[in-house]
């Protein structure tokens, strides 16, 4: 079952660091949200693969909002 990483603010896709079929690990930075000049690193919380990326630079995420799924 893939891991779903979910926005948990508002705010902008300042910098995505990872791309679909990319392997990760619990730690690794996916990508990093802006909000109020806050830079929000969204980390992974399993080793896995990047089986899906939802979101892309310069795009707005809302409260809850897929960002990736790692299998």
């Amino acid at each position: 079952m893939a891991e779903e990483v979910r926005a948990e603010m508002v705010a902008n896709v300042w910098k995505v660091l990872v791309a679909e079929g990319d392997t990760v690990a619990d730690g690794d930075t996916l990508v990093i949200l802006e909000s109020m000049k806050m830079e929000i690193p969204v980390i992974a919380e399993v080793d896995g693969t990047v089986s899906k990326l939802a979101v892309e630079e310069g795009g707005l995420v809302q409260e809850g909002d897929l960002i990736a799924e790692i299998s």
